[in-house]
């Protein structure tokens, strides 16, 4: 699939037309409201449980709403988020080093290379700071400094420290803490609770989200629930590239099926390398396991001068070190974005200075820092990660360096949204990482848990409001056309997959596309590659359905058509990925085409062709809408980190 029309161009029309530090609260202000009466009349569906979907659910029910939530886990707290290790933003400002809600929105777009919304990206600036207040209420045991002050840490792309965490386990902790408050909705009967139960289409009726159809992993019932609104809290689509560091549960299959039914998909191939993760050991893995960001704070990263240089890190002199990072860009050090990070280990690696297996690894050190403020106060920050790296490569971090690589994290693009936060489906609201709208090219670390939280605390909830109240919305009925026809379409699908009965696992064919997206689609991408993997992929999808092999019944608990279900959309998703990559003919954050970098080999934007959010719409042949984006308060300029 190289072929797509451009169709009319799209715009974001919900942002009020006023200064920007206004916008927030006259969007507030005009939004219709729901009394506390009616709102027990309405039901609001929310998929997923993580920050996003956890704190969107608990606040709906808590505002009166009936509330119908999903999750694939055993329970909602074992969502993805808790993986988030390092810390989340907020500008408060607290170390008094020059802070406030202006810098942490031009960082966030400068760090995504100025291809995020002005408006989106500052009202999260603006709300970030209430996220810690909700946060601290509900028990969140942040770090603290002596005098009892939450304390902060800097993270890549910056250069204040204003990220709060909780040691090595803020996801976690932010997670446990929307539980709680999601967990006293269930208890008071005004969250209906789904776990076990997976997502597997949209219910569209008259042009507006209306439901899903999802399936019940332990018995395999297919069933439909109906809602007045659709909320999708479901993450990002690392996955697809299968070695990643996601949980391996996650998927795209949430919105690639809204995407299928008329919700635009927005910038799919911003996809964001990490650079801290620990390396590949081998062939028979599944996923791989981050090092958060955070310890870029105090190790430092180096490689041999040497190339080839097979001795003991130990053995090697610091002055035949090269800590490239401080050497190339003096100003940030260690901690540059990921993209920046990311792309200069790869470069070490490539010219032959990388060590361990393979020569794919870069040192990440901590004896100077071990040295200077003593083992302990390194266990405090730290403690839990070393202990993680260590029962995964038996080596000691506090005796010699970690070995990283960079991995498959995060993604940018997702489900178009406006203001709102509602996609191009009326009805349909797109959270988190599941929506494009914050990130830009590249996401600064610490950042996910602020948009999960401030999207699901405080944005949607007053959408929603303002969505319900201004418009009248009938009752649908049990046998409702458009309800059979999404019902049939599902149980058609699976028995397909079930029918085939081929001679390949279902492994096997997501270990080729996602070793086939890594090389063409990964940390560097050019045309000859694009072309050539967009002729590779229908060719795998369409051995796929001839040839996949999936044991077992729908009827029962089955983890093979589990997978086989999500791979399906993984095969279809990769194609508009590659197109994308493609048709984006310059390099961005995360997104780097070989063919566009500048003379230091930094990615080289061309504003004037691709200043704007590419949003697929569905079909035959994809139709390319183009948003484009203003700048009226940080005006783009070539990214330096020196």
């Amino acid at each position: 699939m190289t072929e797509y029309v451009v169709g009319s161009p799209i715009a974001d029309t919900k942002a009020p037309d006023t200064e920007l530090e206004r916008r927030w609260d006259e969007r507030k202000f005009r939004a219709k409201l729901v009394n506390p009466a009616n709102r027990r009349r309405h039901r609001v569906i929310v998929v997923g449980t993580g920050l996003a979907g956890a704190s969107a659910g608990a606040t709906l029910a808590e505002q009166g709403y009936r509330v119908a939530q999903f999750c694939f886990q055993d329970s909602p707290r074992r969502a993805h988020s808790v993986a988030a290790q390092g810390g989340i933003n907020a500008a408060k400002n607290y170390r008094n080093d020059g802070d406030s809600v202006y810098r942490l929105f031009y960082d966030t777009v400068k760090g995504g290379d100025f291809r995020s919304r002005e408006s989106n990206v500052y009202r999260l600036a603006e709300i970030s700071a209430q996220i810690i207040d909700q946060a601290v209420a509900q028990g969140v045991p942040f770090a603290r400094e002596y005098g009892g002050l939450l304390d902060t840490r800097s993270f890549g792309g910056v250069q204040v420290q204003r990220t709060f965490y909780a040691r090595g386990q803020t996801g976690q902790q932010l997670l446990l803490g929307a539980y709680q408050a999601l967990s006293r909705q269930i208890d008071a009967g005004r969250v209906e609770m789904h776990a076990r139960t997976e997502m597997l289409d949209l219910v569209v009726v008259d042009g507006r989200a209306r439901g899903i159809v999802a399936r019940d992993l332990i018995t395999g019932r297919v069933s439909t629930h109906l809602a007045d609104a659709v909320v999708l809290a479901t993450g990002g689509y690392g996955n697809v590239f299968y070695l990643s560091t996601n949980a391996k549960g996650s998927n795209a299959s949430a919105i690639w099926r809204a995407h299928r039914r008329g919700a635009y998909f927005a910038n799919p191939c911003f996809t964001q390398i990490h650079p801290t993760c620990i390396p590949r050991s081998g062939d028979h893995q599944s996923k791989l396991t981050l090092m958060s960001e955070s310890l870029r704070n105090d190790g430092r990263i180096w490689v041999p001068k040497r190339p080839g240089d097979t001795r003991e890190p130990g053995r090697i002199p610091v002055d035949e070190r090269d800590y490239y990072l401080e050497r190339m860009y003096p100003s940030f050090g260690n901690l540059v974005p990921r993209d920046i990070a990311s792309r200069a280990a790869k470069n070490r690696c490539d010219a032959g200075f990388g060590v361990g297996p393979g020569g794919l690894g870069v040192y990440l050190d901590f004896s100077d820092a071990i040295g200077e403020l003593g083992r302990p106060a390194i266990e405090a920050r730290y403690g839990n990660l070393f202990e993680m790296y260590e029962r995964i490569t038996a080596e000691d971090p506090y005796q010699v360096p970690m070995r990283i690589y960079p991995a498959i994290h995060y993604t940018m693009g997702g489900l178009w949204v406006d203001y709102d936060l509602q996609s191009t489906v009326p009805g349909l609201f797109v959270i988190g990482e599941a929506n494009f709208s914050d990130h830009g090219a590249n996401r600064l670390g610490a950042s996910a848990l602020m948009q999960g939280l401030a999207d699901g605390y405080f944005v949607v909830p007053t959408m929603i409001n303002d969505y319900i109240g201004s418009n009248t919305l009938e009752e649908v009925a049990a046998r409702h056309p458009s309800l059979i026809q999404t019902q049939n379409e599902v149980r058609t699908r699976l028995d397909r997959l079930l029918g085939i009965n081929g001679t390949r696992t279902v492994d096997s064919f997501h270990r080729e596309l996602g070793l086939l997206l890594w090389d063409e689609c990964g940390m560097s991408r050019n045309a000859a590659g694009l072309r050539s993997a967009l002729k590779q992929v229908p060719e795998l999808r369409a051995e796929f359905w001839r040839s996949v092999r999936v044991p077992g019944q729908g009827a029962e608990l089955n983890q093979e058509l589990e997978k086989a279900n999500r791979v399906a959309d993984f095969l279809e998703l990769a194609e508009l990925m590659l197109l994308d990559a493609l048709v984006r003919e310059e390099s961005c954050g995360g997104h780097f085409r070989e063919e566009h970098q500048t003379a230091s080999g930094e990615a080289q934007r061309d504003d004037a062709r691709f200043g704007h959010v590419a949003a697929w719409e569905y079909g035959d042949t994809p139709v390319l809408h183009h948003e484009d984006l203003i700048f009226d308060h940080v005006h783009p300029t070539q990214r330096s980190y020196t």
